[in-house]
């Protein structure tokens, strides 16, 4: 029975395992620095045990990966701002913001993840690619989507932080300083967006203090009172709508 495919969201981690997954274990098997080695048809690779324990970091590290090269970092930073500027507490609570921002991530990250499933995990499924050659393929079009929205202030602060040098052209920047220039600039394109949000609820919020100070009501906090009002006009304008759409289009 053909095993089932794997689900596109998981191919850049099966990519990234797939360099590590033995070819044929059956040849005799070598010893580096404590390491086995077994022979396969492309050369020496590592052995069953040691590839378990690599891929089970690998999927360690997944969670982290994803939040930080992917829109989920944009996304989860922007609705935590909004709900700070709400005043709502924890109401949506935070596995509600999270799970949401999972879902956009998915919906933005999609043409990508089609992209290097047909170039790069189908001939790998297909033996038309070795492990290595899929990974390079399938680096391609993630390289691409972070070089979209890496400012080249930042790429040039990592460059020179890594000793690297400068690249001929935007293709040619290495991953190890192109990962982390996204992740700064996401987290400035999320601040700059949640200090948008956070203007109009803190008109109201001046507004209700000093009409509660002018009539005395000093001991009652202005933030009991200018909830309702923030909520209500975050409803009549529709502000989820709004605020899920603009996140949306502004990786497109």
């Amino acid at each position: 029975m053909k095993p089932p495919r794997m689900k596109k969201p998981l191919l850049i981690l099966a990519l990234a395992a797939g360099s590590l997954l033995a070819q044929n274990n059956s040849a005799p098997n070598n010893s580096l620095l404590g390491v086995t080695l077994v022979q396969s048809k492309t050369g020496q690779t590592l052995s069953m045990p040691m590839q378990i324990v690599l891929l089970m970091t690998v999927l360690t590290l997944l969670p982290a990966v994803f939040m930080s090269v992917t829109p989920f970092l944009r996304v989860v930073v922007v609705l935590h701002f909004l709900r700070q500027a709400l005043g709502t507490q924890t109401t949506p609570s935070n596995q509600v913001l999270v799970g949401l921002a999972l879902f956009l991530a998915l919906l933005v990250m999609q043409p990508v993840s089609e992209q290097v499933y047909h170039e790069a995990w189908q001939p790998l499924e297909a033996g038309q690619l070795s492990a290595s050659d899929a990974w390079d393929r399938g680096s391609v079009p993630i390289h691409a989507f972070l070089l979209r929205f890496a400012r080249e202030k930042d790429i040039q602060l990592f460059l020179e932080l890594s000793h690297a040098p400068a690249p001929a052209k935007p293709a040619d920047v290495p991953m190890g300083a192109l990962v982390p220039a996204y992740v700064l600039s996401e987290l400035r394109a999320a601040f700059q967006i949640g200090a948008v949000l956070f203007l109009p609820f803190l008109i109201i919020d001046l507004v209700v203090a000093s009409v509660t100070v002018s009539v005395g009501m000093v001991q009652l906090p202005p933030v009991m009172i200018s909830a309702p009002f923030k909520i209500l006009l975050f409803v009549l304008v529709d502000g989820w709508n709004l605020v899920v759409g603009s996140l949306v289009r502004s990786f497109y």
